[in-house]
């Protein structure tokens, strides 16, 4: 008896989804309940499995092709076995599986906030083998990098967007040729035809680009890749071999060289021009934004760290081997005073939306990391009901993430108030910029001995400059004042911390 097989019903939020992956082709055996297709949406990967033994016969919707809820998507013989006659009833479809089937690579699903991405690297060339899930390119937002991985193993078959170009959620980036292995014979079948002297044909967008940005032309390129196509590392080395060669050539031939050098300002100094990447444009736009829309106002205090490190140099061993190798470090005292300080004064913790003032019930504490591509701020989740060990087990997590560049668009949405810390890089005092639609931004900074006066004796203290940046408009001076006094307060007697006093 044939049964259709059809999509899981979606709910009411998810429009549609794709299919993923078929774990079984037309003419194999399958159990009841086993697994055969995964379908994805945009919020999860759903599995749908055989409604009774027996075998595929037909699938109606391959891999990469968009189902509506509840929809069909295979036709299944209950009761049949792979047995010979099923098998070679279903030849067609499968070897139409296995054969040189193309799919498309598509761009991430933005969220709303993001409207668009630049390809900012493939890692791939046209004709490169690729396993399936291999990482192929980097799409640059204006907050995260997102990784684009190989669909299937096969071939990149034609790349549609090209490094630096720009591109909109779900767009297609390049063809994928399904089990197509990247040997010279396939490769040269599988990338579209082109013209002998076509600089197209022997060299990929990336490659093109380097050799327009090196003032160089395919016939100055010797190519090393597959089929003999030219890659970036073939124009790096041309570039370095042309270089050397002009500086071993003749005097007057060396006289004449930096009119033709492009990297030569005007006035013959040497200057290098690099556009700005999407991320450090938005943090650009942002904080001018912040400073232009704001009624941005900062009030300074100093705190004496002697009682915290104190208390960090007796128990950061205990600690330590307590919480399973998290380190003790200061930035999670500053988070959980910043939490007490945040109940206390409600506005703190606030953000403006057009007229309205919305008043979070919630700390979620933004804290900067500095990485290669720029400044980022990912989130502590409701720090209100996290320890010290959580906060900072958190923080190494968005550190090493930043790092290796992993941090995700959900890491960086939201925040109720944020923490940066310039004294790590030996800022003695700063002045924070707002994060919008904060209402204000705590800046940390270099702890430094400097004497200070107790009870009428000049004594040596390790002291920090903290500085509050916030928004007039919806915090007065008052409050922003006694915000910081009460960070200061519960720094220099951490008991209150526990006490929440």
């Amino acid at each position: 008896m044939s049964i259709e097989i059809k999509a899981p019903t979606f709910p009411e939020s998810v429009a549609d989804g794709t299919i993923a992956t078929w774990h079984k082709q037309p003419g194999e055996a399958c159990k009841r309940d086993e697994h055969i297709v995964d379908i994805e949406t945009d919020k999860v990967v759903l599995e749908v499995v055989a409604p009774a033994d027996g075998v595929i016969a037909e699938i109606i919707k391959g891999e990469g092709e968009v189902v509506l809820s509840a929809e069909v998507i295979a036709v299944f013989n209950e009761g049949a076995d792979a047995s010979a006659p099923v098998a070679a009833a279903a030849t067609p479809a499968a070897s139409s599986s296995t054969a040189k089937e193309t799919v498309q690579v598509k761009a991430p699903t933005f969220p709303e906030s993001v409207a668009d991405g630049t390809v900012a690297a493939w890692h791939k060339q046209p004709g490169e083998a690729c396993k399936r899930d291999e990482h192929i390119v980097d799409i640059e937002t204006d907050k995260v990098v997102l990784e684009v991985v190989a669909p299937n193993d096969g071939v990149i078959g034609e790349i549609f967007k090209a490094e630096g170009e720009t591109v909109l959620s779900d767009e297609v980036l390049a063809n994928f040729l399904v089990g197509v292995s990247g040997s010279a014979a396939v490769v040269a079948e599988a990338v579209a035809p082109v013209e002998a002297g076509s600089e197209d044909g022997v060299a990929g967008p990336a490659a093109r680009k380097a050799l327009a940005e090196a003032g160089l032309t395919v016939a100055d390129v010797k190519g090393t890749g597959k089929g003999g196509r030219i890659t970036k590392e073939d124009v790096d080395a041309a570039a370095k071999a042309k270089s050397a060669s002009a500086q071993a050539a003749p005097a007057p031939a060396a006289k004449a060289a930096p009119a033709a050098l492009p990297a030569l300002g005007a006035d013959g100094r040497v200057e290098k021009r690099v556009p700005m990447t999407r991320l450090r444009a938005t943090i650009a736009k942002r904080l001018v934004e912040a400073q232009q829309t704001a009624a941005m106002l900062t009030t300074y205090n100093e705190v004496n760290m002697g009682p915290v490190m104190e208390l960090r140099k007796k128990y950061k061993d205990l600690f330590e081997k307590t919480h399973n190798g998290t380190k003790l470090g200061f930035m999670s005292f500053f988070v959980k005073a910043a939490t007490e300080a945040l109940k206390r004064f409600p506005a703190v913790n606030a953000s403006i939306d057009g007229n309205d003032m919305v008043y979070h019930g919630y700390q979620d504490i933004g804290v900067a990391v500095s990485t290669d591509r720029g400044l980022m701020v990912p989130v502590l989740r409701n720090t209100e009901a996290m320890g010290l060990a959580d906060i900072e087990a958190g923080i190494m997590d968005f550190a090493l993430r930043g790092r290796e560049g992993k941090l995700g668009m959900e890491d960086m949405q939201g925040g109720t108030f944020t923490i940066t810390n310039g004294g790590i890089f030996g800022s003695l005092m700063s002045t924070p910029i707002l994060n919008p639609p904060q209402t204000a931004i705590l800046g940390m900074h270099k702890i430094q001995e400097r004497p200070m006066a107790v009870n009428g004796q000049v004594v040596i203290q390790p002291m920090m400059y903290l500085a509050l940046s916030y928004d007039h408009r919806m915090i007065d001076g008052k409050e922003a004042v006694q915000f910081l006094v009460t960070i200061k307060d519960l720094l220099e007697d951490p008991a209150r911390l526990l006490l929440e006093i």
